[in-house]
């Protein structure tokens, strides 16, 4: 489909609800969602869960497009940072996480719920998507036929620079091992972490500070040379070492590494 034609279904399957509450994480699909759908004549609110799980920059990045763009945004805690059984975080973490966002939005709209979620998405393990089926959530990018190269090329068509440049990213409990507990502290050290080593990599693809059992892993892609990944591995061992945490090197990145299945 070309970009216009995919413009033209998104916006069907947008305005086919006269009002919308829009579940924006501050990643480039809820966000170019967001900016279709104010746009697009429906009568359109952006909810952003405030949380330890939420990069610093995405909140800021909601904050700052709402005020450019005139948003109607509200911000609140999703609760899951109460839950037991997210902080737990066992494989479907995910439906946790998702029931208490859903949830919460619920409580303070009777407007649909839509997600970012995109064609590529239903290929994936995602028990947030159960979360979503039990709150009625709908997916417009998922009934228009849209996936992720195709979000990007909507971000370049609108001159959203920054999104079309942004690459994934995912929760920060993403970033933990399935099965060793979530906390606030080791939440906001990922993020710190991640800001950190940025500065030295600001063209990786992609950049994880993983916690796994057997410590803290800088997952890169591509992997640098030699010099700045000694710079990489200095500077992490001496965040690592300030946290209390040990480093256990660098590696190369490999999507939902941290995604362990118990063993049967």
């Amino acid at each position: 489909m070309s970009v216009a034609t995919e413009l033209d279904r998104l916006r069907a399957a947008i305005t086919r609800h006269p009002t919308l509450a829009i579940a924006v994480s501050g990643g480039v699909d809820s966000m170019v969602l967001t900016h279709v759908a104010h746009g697009s004549g429906a009568s359109v609110t952006a909810i952003h869960a405030v949380s330890p799980a939420v990069p610093v920059s995405a909140t800021e990045r909601v904050k700052r497009h709402a005020a450019r763009h005139n948003w109607t945004l509200r911000l609140l805690d999703a609760g899951e940072m109460n839950d037991p059984d997210y902080l737990a975080n066992p494989v479907n973490r995910c439906f946790f996480c998702k029931t208490n966002l859903y949830s919460r939005i619920r409580s303070v709209t009777e407007a649909p719920i839509a997600s970012g979620t995109n064609a590529d998405d239903l290929g994936d393990y995602r028990p947030g998507l159960q979360a979503a089926e039990a709150h009625g959530v709908v997916h417009p990018f998922v009934e228009a036929g849209i996936g992720k190269d195709g979000i990007y090329a909507l971000a370049a068509a609108l001159g959203l620079s920054d999104l079309e440049r942004l690459p994934a990213q995912p929760c920060l409990a993403s970033r933990i091992e399935t099965g060793i507990p979530v906390d606030a502290d080791m939440l906001i050290f990922i993020d710190k972490a991640e800001n950190a080593l940025r500065e030295i990599l600001p063209d990786a693809e992609a950049l994880r500070c993983r916690v796994t059992a057997g410590g803290i892993v800088a997952e890169i892609s591509p992997l640098p040379d030699a010099d700045r990944a000694d710079r990489v591995a200095r500077l992490a061992d001496t965040l690592c070492h300030d946290a209390g945490r040990p480093f256990a090197g660098i590696r190369p990145y490999r999507r939902g590494s941290a995604f362990l299945h118990p063993k049967p």
